[in-house]
């Protein structure tokens, strides 16, 4: 954040979270004015105990309170459940393992909220999101930087951010480490100090996910099947299932092979992949097994922060939240798609997530992975 920017009128998402708490003390201590707004943006079960949205309410209200700031509560149930939630279940549905949190980001946070933000005269929002917003003088356009605490950066799930909504956004943490975030929220006395990160869907919660997910998609099960074509057990349904799983399989008996018999451990199975026409279910034993490995991938539903593609050449990419950044070359990029062909196999890449592009420490966007495999992705 621009630490010489002039008094100016901020609107600060607070979850109820340490991470927006310590966001809007900062905005304060700069001489901004600041305000709150809540988000509620689930509302089908607000009774459950996965759904913390009320007590989320009560901490961020608590929060407002210590930091001296007014705070709003908004309803954006409607348009996260139309914009968000739907393509969630569509990407389900279809055999893909979407990411919520980088729709939500694109289509709530930074649409609905701005745009709530903006009619409140707000100059800017601010959000507790571990990340960086810089101006680059030479091209005139806002960039996207990874926040500088490694282990908490999330430029990942930002990188639908436009140039419009980025000029109008601050991340004040973005500079700091968790760790300092902490201490200075204990240090301010703020009421959730201690309070732990949330870990579950985009507004939604941590549940149980095969039981959350079962409320909305029908069950129809199937054969899990080796790669040697033997069915080793049935699947409750493709879409319950992510590349790369390993527990919650219910499966088991066979030896990896090699292995002696009546002797040794089972080698673990994981998910290698969905075939929907077929309804199956194929399964490998092995963290490194060749089915489990790509080095190329297609991503379609391509956003660059910049506004146009980056040109073709070496970068580095993140085809999950947390991974270290892997190096690869850019292949045929366009306004709506492109390749990846990465320096060494990445593992259980995964359609329906997103394939992000860096350069150092610059986010430049990225798209929706379609296909994975070797040469040819034939994988």
């Amino acid at each position: 954040m621009n630490k010489q920017l002039a008094r100016r009128r901020v609107v600060v998402g607070l979850s109820g979270g340490v991470d927006s708490a310590v966001t809007a003390w900062l905005l304060k201590q700069q001489g901004h004015e600041v305000l709150g707004i809540f988000m509620k943006n689930w509302e089908d079960d607000d009774d459950s105990a996965y759904c913390s949205s009320n007590i989320d309410f009560v901490d961020a209200a608590a929060v407002a309170d210590v930091v001296g700031i007014e705070i709003e509560h908004v309803n954006f149930a409607a348009e996260y459940k139309d914009r968000v939630f739907a393509e969630f279940l569509r990407e389900y549905q279809a055999g893909r393992t979407p990411n919520p949190d980088i729709l939500c980001n694109a289509e709530i946070k930074f649409k609905s909220f701005l745009d709530h933000a903006l009619r409140l005269g707000a100059d800017h929002i601010a959000t507790g999101h571990y990340a960086r917003v810089r101006h680059n003088d030479t091209t005139a356009r806002f960039e996207l930087l990874k926040g500088l605490d490694p282990g908490k950066d999330q430029s990942y799930f930002l990188h639908r951010l436009n140039q419009a909504q980025l000029a109008k956004t601050l991340f004040p943490i973005g500079e700091l480490h968790k760790t300092e975030v902490r201490r200075l929220a204990a240090e301010i006395g703020l009421p959730n100090a201690r309070k732990k990160d949330s870990t579950g869907i985009c507004f939604i919660g941590e549940r149980p996910f095969r039981d959350f997910l079962n409320r909305y998609i029908a069950k129809e099960p199937g054969a899990i099947k080796d790669e040697r074509g033997r069915t080793v057990g049935q699947h409750v349904g493709l879409s319950f299932y992510t590349l790369g799983q390993r527990q919650g399989l219910g499966i088991g008996g066979l030896k990896a092979k090699g292995a002696q018999r009546g002797g040794g451990e089972h080698a673990p199975w994981f998910v290698a992949r969905k075939d929907t026409a077929s309804n199956t279910l194929w399964v490998v034993q092995g963290h490194e097994h060749p089915w489990l490995q790509s080095s190329q991938l297609s991503a379609q539903d391509a956003s660059w922060i910049s506004g146009h593609a980056p040109e073709a050449g070496p970068l580095a990419a993140k085809t999950r939240y947390r991974q270290a950044d892997a190096l690869c070359t850019l292949l045929a990029p366009s306004i709506s798609s492109f390749a990846l062909d990465f320096s060494a196999p990445q593992w259980a890449v995964t359609p329906g997530q997103s394939a992000v592009l860096y350069d150092g420490e610059v986010c430049l966007g990225g798209g929706v992975i379609g296909a994975a495999g070797g040469k040819g992705l034939t994988a």
